[in-house]
């Protein structure tokens, strides 16, 4: 079966092709939820309520665009929500924006120990972080997504990347100590 067969028939609630679709896309979107989830707990709620709300919102995908990429939007705004209600998460405005260059040596940092140090970050920071830097969205639609201002995203991203450098400058002064 293909993929549009699969879609048709999730449209009929069939369990079969959900159960496909899920098997499908899982993986990949667990790893998108993941950058978006302080941990792997947080990651799976994520998943679990992105394929609930996906099912029950697949009469409203009309075949415009590549599906998976419809699943991610939905992971994205999932884990967003997910951060919303919750009272921890401040949006800090700074008035100081710096880009900061972060280098790494891919042989000593692996990508799990990059992404285990952007989920150490704080919500505020991780979401603008992974919102722009890892799927390319701009500062003003991470503003109208957050309900921020572009300064404060921008002011954000720049703050996540300064902890970012810190703690990969810490890890590499630990590997050279070893």
């Amino acid at each position: 079966m293909n993929i549009q067969e699969l879609i048709q028939k999730c449209k009929e609630n069939n369990l079969q092709a959900q159960s496909q679709v899920y098997q499908l896309f899982a993986g990949k979107l667990f790893a998108l939820s993941l950058k978006y989830s302080r941990n792997q707990q947080d990651a799976e709620d994520v998943l679990q309520d992105s394929f609930l709300t996906a099912f029950n919102k697949i009469h409203q995908y009309n075949f415009k665009g590549s599906f998976e990429g419809w699943l991610k939007r939905i992971v994205i705004n999932t884990a967003l929500q997910k951060y919303r209600k919750e009272p921890s998460l401040y949006l800090v405005k700074e008035e100081t924006i710096s880009e900061e260059d972060v280098d790494f040596d891919e042989s000593s940092l692996g990508v799990h120990d990059l992404l285990e140090m952007i989920q150490c970050l704080p919500d505020r920071y991780r979401l603008v972080f992974n919102l722009y830097v890892l799927d390319s969205f701009s500062h003003k639609e991470i503003a109208e997504m957050l309900n921020i201002s572009i300064g404060t995203s921008k002011s954000n991203l720049s703050r996540a990347k300064q902890i970012l450098k810190k703690s990969i400058e810490n890890r590499k002064e630990k590997l050279e100590k070893a």
